[in-house]
């Protein structure tokens, strides 16, 4: 539930800021900075979509909001997840749960996420649409460490 607290107002500073994600980069971490939020993000280095199938913008965050010491994980798949359906991130060969709601997924275990990623060298997203389709989406964590220190030292 704090999670979809974070988000929302995340959300809010968007929408207010008429910031779009267009700055983020295939296969490279972006730091953005703004007077209430931060974030560093990615798109995907491998997008599937299936044939004869469409998708939004599908993108990974991690993201603090008004100074707030915890940093968030979340993906964005560009449809809706299947209910009660988990998403599955692997990081290298160690593999994680994440909980979704429409085109978003999170996780309980943050801190955890983000010391796979620091550590790691690909991060591949599972994640089942509400109509079915599965979808494999891979990210290169090449250059996260030294984003995710910015993230942490600048804001």
């Amino acid at each position: 539930m704090k999670k979809f607290f974070f988000f929302f107002f995340f959300s809010l500073f968007i929408l207010k800021s008429n910031l779009s994600f267009s700055e983020l980069v295939e296969g490279k971490w972006v730091f953005t900075k703004d007077n209430d939020y931060c974030y560093i993000g990615s798109l995907p280095t491998l997008l599937d979509v299936p044939e004869g199938k469409q998708r939004g913008d599908a993108y990974i965050l991690v993201y603090r909001i008004n100074k707030n010491p915890e940093a968030i994980v979340q993906i964005n798949a560009g449809y809706p997840y299947k209910d009660s359906e988990p998403v599955i991130v692997n990081i290298d060969k160690m593999s994680y749960e994440f909980y979704s709601q429409d085109d978003s997924a999170w996780t309980d275990s943050d801190s955890k996420i983000i010391y796979a990623m620091k550590k790691g060298i690909d991060l591949i997203v599972t994640g089942v649409s509400s109509r079915g389709t599965k979808t494999v989406d891979e990210y290169t964590l090449k250059g996260f460490t030294d984003a995710y220190n910015k993230l942490t030292d600048d804001c």
